[in-house]
């Protein structure tokens, strides 16, 4: 899981190498800091990133560097052995770029980039090319430079009116640095082949090794660092979508420089640095892109972004001859500490960031988090382009070999670009006998259970959502459940409740089995039976996901309950693309718990027998899967999202007592603003066909208590609820329902209370078909529409908010305050 991976909260960069020299490059005029400049040395180089800081390594004693700039004079510099720091000031001079035959009104870097632009499908390997195919080893490190590092012990004083008075010995970084002298933080490596075919793209990791850990967590094997290219439109950086320097729209959004023209594979390029055209940190990217001048290729690049966390990623290439392309050979991605003291979420957890200077703008004493840094380089091998590639499972966008957690030491010496160093091997024996010590493994199975809901207790995982609850129903219902876990059987599972109502004074169960038989597609057949108390009017997506709630709060002011003793025989699969689906025939017996009479051909019922066949099926066609020894898993999860679920009843089945059809839909769509802001969508739809008593029908989810003072009414929000509608206030037998919920940023008002504040807008429209079928409920319906608007201030202090809603249109009440709904929120962040 994300939240677990607290090991890549990292921090400044300084790469190991056995010779190496950093420095700044600036304007000798102005003094300003010069970004990108070319620094080479033999065969080495870099360029200087957006502070105008350079850092060059090399094997060997440097000699000499040279420092290029286009506009500037070059400049060459002899090493000196006791000299790691260099400041270097490089003079102006006019710029020659007669060989670029540009209109002299328009900025020449423009002009290249509008032919790279251009040119696109010529030079993508994804367009250009039929299919390909390549293997690719990549190793990733959390670690950091111990000459960096100051090993000292140092002495803690707190300031008391008399004076500092000394309270302990800080022997922090000493530990660190002795630790980071032998071994990295975490490790891992993996071996994979990418193959590409009939314009699919998929990974399969042949092998994979993650320090610490026997069973690797694959969310972090599957973590999207940087994009696969750099033609997309949208560049993904550390899971952040950012528009692309290259992409259509492009002047939009950055400016553009020629800083050098250089070779690269021996080819002629252009080297074009790109920057934001907006100020704010969440913009876009910044960088530098190298392109083919003969055609308009990208040869190299450079993606960066400034913020809480300094984040780059690399891509090289090499130059095809008979393809006329330029090909990926390598990549690299790094993340350092920026400068900021907000708190962030990296991989689903929350660290605290200090800023360089304090309140009273005094420079804050580094630590030992301060040089800590992340970096994943992976290289490519054994390419094949243009001859038949056969993708098998190409839905899946990565798989992981049955056999890839197992692989020996010849599969990773036959891999690796280079040997493992001291360190790397160190990190390997040092993390491994740790976890085995702290039993790492198990904390960490034991933690994805909690945030689940269950809790592990040998075979069975116990689940924690039928401890207790609340309903004005039931009451306090308490109650037990759970389901065999892994160590139970990988191919058997049994699972059930028992719970029971203190004001009902009934006990409710469940118990129920499945046999596994489709491991790729994850396909199970079961059966159940469960007698049971459910809300009436609210159908649900038998698809949907268990959720864990700590507090559920709407059910707590419910009243109006059925009965059902149901017994159900399904098949859960995920074998169609991109799809989890449930087919369930059900039999159930259905007593009302309260006054009601459903009359159908003169009959009239106050209980009922209902069978039916069912399909509910959830399809996300835009997201990424990965395919692990132990199940599927959404790795990137996108939208829209489509539910859809189909329910007909069986007409002289198990004496099925009514004829109908029910059809149920919901379409969700979310996007995430580079500014932290959110806007999400939400519709659902659903439509009985025949004789369909009040218990199946639709309620729309209300979420108000019909009490005359406004602060009488005051409880917990829910999440899609309409929280001005009356409990059994509307009934349909046809709605849609829409939702519109904006989020901001979060805003730091004092210190510790940061809210953040939410729009919401819901709708409704509905009817009632055969109204006079339904005898014992006075209801309205919805036939002229439902409108409610209002504010969540979230998250005001710790998990607790508040929000108000106002209820309006047609269905508007005559008292001003009866439109008014103010709710409690509770939003607990676990982290996921």
């Amino acid at each position: 899981m994300k939240h677990l991976t607290f090991l890549f909260f990292l921090l400044s960069v300084s790469v190991q190498a056995q010779f190496q020299i950093s420095g700044i490059v600036k304007d000798e005029s102005t003094k300003k800091p010069l970004p990108f400049a070319t620094i080479s040395s033999n065969n080495r180089a870099t360029v200087t990133d957006v502070d105008g800081k350079f850092l060059l390594q090399d094997e060997n004693q440097i000699a000499f560097f040279t420092i290029s700039y286009i506009g500037y004079s070059p400049k060459t510099i002899l090493g000196d052995r006791n000299k790691k720091y260099y400041e270097i000031l490089l003079s102006p001079k006019s710029e020659n770029l007669s060989e670029i035959v540009l209109s002299s009104e328009e900025n020449p870097a423009n002009a290249i980039i509008r032919q790279a632009i251009k040119n696109k499908k010529d030079n993508d390997p994804q367009q250009k090319l039929q299919s390909f195919q390549f293997k690719s080893y990549n190793k990733l490190i959390v670690s950091a430079n111990p000459d960096s590092i100051d090993g000292s012990i140092d002495s803690v004083f707190v300031e008391r009116y008399y004076g500092k008075e000394f309270k302990e010995v800080d022997s922090t970084n000493y530990k660190f640095k002795k630790i980071i002298d032998r071994q990295h933080l975490f490790q891992t490596e993996k071996v994979s082949q990418f193959q590409f075919s009939n314009k699919k793209l998929k990974e399969t990791i042949l092998g994979t090794k993650m320090a610490g850990l026997k069973n690797p967590i694959y969310e972090i094997i599957a973590f999207n660092l940087q994009s696969f290219s750099v033609y997309d439109s949208k560049y993904e950086l550390f899971e952040t979508k950012y528009n692309s320097p290259i992409a259509p729209d492009a002047f939009a959004d950055y400016r553009f420089r020629i800083l050098d023209t250089v070779k690269v594979g021996n080819r002629d390029t252009y080297m074009i640095y790109f920057k934001p055209r907006k100020k704010r940190k969440s913009s876009g990217l910044e960088g530098v892109v190298y392109i083919d001048k003969e055609n308009y290729a990208i040869a190299k690049a450079i993606m960066r972004i400034r913020g809480v966390l300094d984040i780059s990623a690399t891509h090289e290439f090499e130059y095809l001859e008979n393809e006329k392309i330029w090909f990926p050979t390598q990549k690299e991605f790094k993340i350092v500490k920026g400068k900021n003291d907000d708190d962030i979420r990296i991989l689903g957890g929350t660290i605290k960031f200090e800023g360089d200077l304090d309140s009273n703008n005094t420079t804050r004493k580094k630590d030992a988090s301060d040089f800590t840094y992340l970096v994943s380089k992976s290289y490519n091998f054994d390419r094949q382009q243009n001859i038949p590639v056969k993708i098998k499972h190409p839905a899946i966008y990565i798989e992981v070999k049955d056999d890839a957690i197992k692989k020996d030491d010849s599969f990773w010496n036959s891999y690796r670009k280079d040997s493992l160093d001291t360190r790397s091997e160190r990190t390997y024996i040092a993390l491994d006998s740790i976890a085995q010590k702290e039993r790492l493994e198990k904390k960490l199975r034991f933690g994805r259970k909690i945030l689940n809901g269950y809790v592990p207790i040998g075979p069975v995982d116990m689940d924690l959502r039928y401890l207790l609850s609340y309903n004005n129903y039931e009451g306090f219902r308490v109650g037990l459940g759970g389901i065999t876990n892994e160590r139970f059987s990988n191919k058997y599972r049994l699972d059930g409740y028992t719970a029971y109502g203190t004001k009902d004074g009934d006990f409710k169960y469940s118990i129920g089995g499945a046999v596994r038989v489709g491991i790729f597609s994850n396909s199970w057949i079961g059966g159940s039976y469960t007698d049971d108390v459910r809300e009436i009017a609210s159908t649900s997506f038998a698809i949907d996901k268990r959720v864990f709630k700590i507090y559920d709060p709407r059910p707590i002011n419910l009243s109006t309950f059925y009965n059902h003793k149901t017994w159900r025989g399904y098949i859960e699969t995920k074998i169609l693309p991109k799809t989890e689906s449930i087919w369930q025939l059900t039999h159930s017996r259905i007593e009302p718990k309260f006054d009601y009479l459903y009359t159908v051909d003169g009959k009239s019922y106050t209980n009922y027998d209902m069978t039916t066949a069912m399909v509910s099926l959830q399809w996300n066609p835009f997201s990424d899967y990965m395919q692990t020894p132990t199940g599927k898993l959404e790795i990137e999860k996108r939208y829209p999202k489509f539910t859809f679920q189909f329910t007909q009843s069986l007409p002289k089945v198990f004496e099925n007592d009514f004829t109908f059809s029910k059809i149920d839909l919901r379409a969700e769509y979310e996007k995430r603003y580079l500014n932290g802001q959110r806007t999400a969508l939400l519709m659902e739809a659903g439509y009985a066909i025949g004789d369909v008593p009040i218990s199946h029908l639709y309620n729309t989810s209300p979420n108000s208590l019909t009490k005359e003072k406004l602060i009488e009414r005051i409880t917990i929000a829910g999440k899609n609820s309409f929280e001005t509608m009356y409990f059994n206030e509307f009934f349909s037998s046809k709605y849609v329902m829409f939702q519109f919920k904006h989020g901001f940023k979060r805003v730091t008002v004092f210190k510790g209370i940061k809210p953040s504040l939410v729009l919401v807008s819901r709708m409704a429209w509905g009817d009632m078909e055969k109204p006079e079928q339904h005898i014992g409920l006075n209801y309205k319906t919805l036939r002229d529409g439902y409108f409610e608007s209002g504010i969540e201030l979230n998250q005001i202090y710790k998990a607790f908010g508040l929000s108000g809603f106002y209820r309006y249109g047609p269905n508007q009440l005559a008292k001003f305050e009866d439109n008014l709904s103010i709710k409690l929120t509770f939003i607990l962040n676990l982290g996921f």
